[in-house]
């Protein structure tokens, strides 16, 4: 699906499904309520960044649940892929909800500031050059966490993927990006490896690595 010829119907049903995909594998549920909802306050806005949303799942999730516990988020969803912020512009709106095209890079050289920066299942898809700018970018992006969540290589989250997968998602690119993806993931130790100093790693369930980063100070 990274493809610029890819198929178009395919494309967008696979967006369109990423939902399902990401309720039951991405954890942002448990993220949300432990690492970001702490952070929130019913009195101050807070500003998140979500770097290559996709169709725009996870931004939306974080958006409402903020909003359904009286608490003040402003996300803002940065893609460089067209077809993607189609899609997610084309959802119904979410208040507090911004999409932009655009990479963490260029948002530095803005000089764009957020309390909080996130990714979901990105680090995988960057080379090691790609995979070291984007955790600059993050660090000059974030004034108080970065959290990158990614799928945690592993055969037997290969194997439980490709059976459970297996009978749904008809004219899509979930099963096979999927298992791609899988092949391609890091380890917890090989993301440690990885990462440079000042980041961490954690593992959680089901089969996912967080990369995680805390400024020594906010920015000013």
């Amino acid at each position: 699906m990274d493809r610029p010829d890819c198929d178009p119907a395919r494309l967008e049903r696979t967006y369109a499904q990423f939902p399902l995909i990401n309720a039951v594998v991405s954890g942002w549920r448990g993220n949300y309520r432990e690492r970001i909802r702490p952070l929130l306050s019913a009195k101050r806005q807070t500003t998140l960044l979500d770097i290559g949303c996709g169709g725009g799942d996870v931004a939306r999730n974080l958006a409402r649940w903020a909003a359904r516990d009286g608490l003040l988020l402003e996300v803002t969803a940065i893609d460089p892929d067209h077809r993607a912020l189609a899609f997610a512009r084309a959802q119904p709106p979410v208040p507090h909800l911004s999409y932009r095209q655009a990479f963490s890079g260029e948002l530095v050289a803005g000089g764009a500031v957020f309390d909080v920066v996130i990714s979901n299942h990105m680090l995988h898809h960057l080379n090691p050059g790609e995979f070291q700018g984007l955790l600059q970018d993050s660090q000059a992006l974030a004034s108080t966490a970065v959290i990158h969540s990614d799928i945690a290589r592993s055969p037997v989250a290969y194997t439980l993927f490709a059976a459970g997968t297996l009978p749904f998602f008809p004219g899509s690119f979930i099963r096979r990006d999927g298992l791609t993806s899988i092949r391609r993931s890091y380890t917890a130790d090989e993301l440690r490896a990885a990462a440079p100093p000042g980041w961490r790693v954690e593992r959680a369930a089901p089969y996912r690595n967080l990369l995680l980063h805390t400024p020594r100070r906010p920015h000013v």
